[in-house]
């Protein structure tokens, strides 16, 4: 048990400061192409580990389609425009607003998985809409037209990962996990290299030190090296309860986005996060009421 606690804090700890490292890469390396390369530096250790396990490497005409769809959720509509996004938002409230993807899960699922929104969790959902409010909503009073652009991308690319949770879920009971993220993180690869240079033509690109430390961080550390952990976590324990997690994640980015960057903390987003946290818990945690919205609605 000590081991699966040790890879939790690893993961949380890689994931609430993976936000800063990718403010850093992008003011010197344009977003698609950093994307682009930092899936690439992810999917290197996936297919090296697949060699090492003798598995298959080819995809299959039967996956073919699977992982396409995958990759433009996972590599496209969520990395993609997550790091266009976050040009122009601060990487604290970047993290707050990415993290609102369990609420869209939680939303998705209701309707594709059969999986019912009880009590518990239609007060997440409102937690969560309460918590994006009072982040947006200074924003938008000031109608700062850069940053609520950047916010509502980040907004799209937390729902195509959620979209792209459920998917798995859909299409990929039996696939090896691994197999299925190095193929989609490769096709995701030269999507976004597409995007880059038909978008990116003549960004100026300075490969400085900390961008350098800040593309490998991400490839290695954000990608490969927390993919691996984190699903050697959900084979040890409840994933409701290893997703609480997820919690803390949003938290360490403000924290270090202060520490590293200097980034304000405002008191809007000190309660925006409580909510949306909040929220997170409320739609991940496995409480033992089912009573759905329809049930209630029954009841009275």
């Amino acid at each position: 048990m000590f081991k699966v606690f040790l890879g939790i804090i690893s993961v949380t700890l890689v994931w609430g400061y993976t936000w800063v490292t990718m403010k850093i890469a992008i003011s010197d390396i344009p977003p698609f192409l950093f994307s682009s390369l930092r899936l690439l530096i992810g999917a290197i250790p996936l297919f090296i580990i697949l060699i090492i396990q003798r598995k298959r490497l080819s995809v299959g005409k039967e996956n073919l389609k699977n992982y396409l769809i995958m990759s433009l959720l996972m590599a496209l509509g969520y990395m993609g425009i997550l790091t266009y996004g976050m040009q122009f938002v601060d990487s604290g409230k970047t993290s707050v607003l990415v993290y609102t993807m369990p609420i869209f899960v939680t939303i998705i699922s209701h309707f594709k998985l059969n999986e019912r929104i009880n009590i518990y969790k239609m007060v997440g959902l409102i937690f969560g809409l309460i918590g994006l409010l009072f982040i947006l909503g200074l924003e938008i009073i000031k109608f700062d037209t850069k940053v609520v652009f950047g916010e509502l991308l980040i907004l799209i690319s937390a729902l195509s990962w959620g979209s792209a949770n459920v998917f798995s879920k859909l299409k990929f009971k039996n696939i090896d996990i691994i197999h299925m993220n190095a193929w989609q993180l490769i096709i995701g690869t030269i999507f976004l290299f597409i995007f880059s240079l038909i978008l990116e033509p003549n960004h100026s690109i300075e490969w400085s030190n900390e961008a350098i430390l800040s593309l490998l961080f991400n490839g290695l550390f954000s990608t490969a090296f927390t993919f691996v952990v984190w699903f050697w976590v959900l084979n040890k324990i409840d994933a409701s309860k290893a997703s609480m997690a997820l919690m803390f994640v949003p938290i360490l980015g403000i924290i270090f986005g202060w520490l590293q960057l200097g980034e304000k903390i405002t008191f809007s987003i000190i309660i925006g996060s409580f909510f949306i946290c909040a929220g997170i818990y409320m739609n991940t945690y496995n409480f033992k009421s089912t009573t759905t919205i329809k049930e209630m609605g029954d009841i009275s």
